[in-house]
């Protein structure tokens, strides 16, 4: 069992909060290109509110604890680890209750390097608890568009969670997945779900697209973000998001472990 004295200090150590390695040059791009309603950080969210960038710093202040200085313009982002320990409580509860009445759930993440083993214990853990675990779409081609130009990529599931990846096997024997902040992967998982007949989503939990895509379609999402990833807590703000854990998304994969020994606790999910 892991105390929330233990997992702020984890934070603290690892890098997942208190000073990150994103930057704040990066952040603040995202907001911009936010306020621009730039769909590559929209993440597939249709954002009700005329966001500025000025309210986007309020906000991301407010949700993640960077500084809300716009004249602070450079160096390292900062997280604040008490807020991440409070939405990591709430991101729990909302596992708990999928859980308790036993809910269809989906995975998906556009970082499978460094969260699929976070999202793999969880997915587990719900599946042990009496609750499908949905693979819909597997195999399937999706387009998106990436900074090479237009590219075709497969979507692919591993042991309940889902990401794409380039096609052909994978290099070395490693996870084959590649980086994403589409919503399109999310939104053909949905669609192979309902022409299959087969059960939808009640909870989707990941990142990037896969929560703003799920969120926009009125499907309950949770998940994680950085401070560069404006969309999701955009749209907790709005009500599309459920709960948006602010968390360094880039450290080493291992790191993680502790936060799903303690989400899984407060879930009363612990084996």
């Amino acid at each position: 069992m892991l105390s929330t004295g233990a997992l702020r200090a984890h934070l603290l150590a690892a890098g997942l909060a208190g000073t990150v390695a994103t930057t704040r040059e990066a952040s603040l791009r995202s907001y911009r290109l936010f306020a621009a309603r730039d769909p590559r950080v929209l993440l597939g969210l249709d954002p009700a509110g005329g966001w500025g960038e000025a309210d986007l710093l309020r906000l991301m202040a407010e949700k993640c604890g960077v500084s809300g200085d716009p004249s602070h313009r450079s160096g390292l982002d900062v997280i604040d680890p008490e807020r991440t320990v409070r939405r990591l409580d709430a991101f729990a509860a909302r596992l708990g209750e999928a859980a308790a009445r036993r809910a269809p759930v989906l995975f998906g993440t556009g970082h499978p390097h460094r969260l699929l083993g976070f999202y793999v214990a969880l997915a587990d853990a719900l599946s042990s608890a009496g609750c499908p675990v949905l693979t819909p779409a597997q195999g399937r081609c999706v387009d998106m568009t990436t900074r090479f130009g237009l590219r075709t990529h497969v979507l692919d599931h591993v042991r309940g969670v889902a990401f794409v990846r380039e096609p052909g096997p994978p290099p070395d024997g490693r996870v084959p997945g590649a980086h994403s902040h589409s919503a399109l992967p999310v939104r053909a998982a949905l669609e192979s779900a309902a022409e299959s007949g087969g059960p939808l989503p009640e909870l989707v939990i990941g990142d990037h697209g896969w929560v703003c895509g799920a969120g926009q379609l009125g499907i309950e999402a949770i998940g994680l973000a950085d401070t560069d990833d404006p969309a999701l807590f955009v749209g907790e703000a709005e009500g599309q998001v459920s709960v948006a854990v602010p968390v360094d998304d880039g450290v080493r994969s291992a790191s993680y472990r502790p936060l799903t020994r303690y989400v899984l606790n407060r879930a009363c999910l612990s084996r």
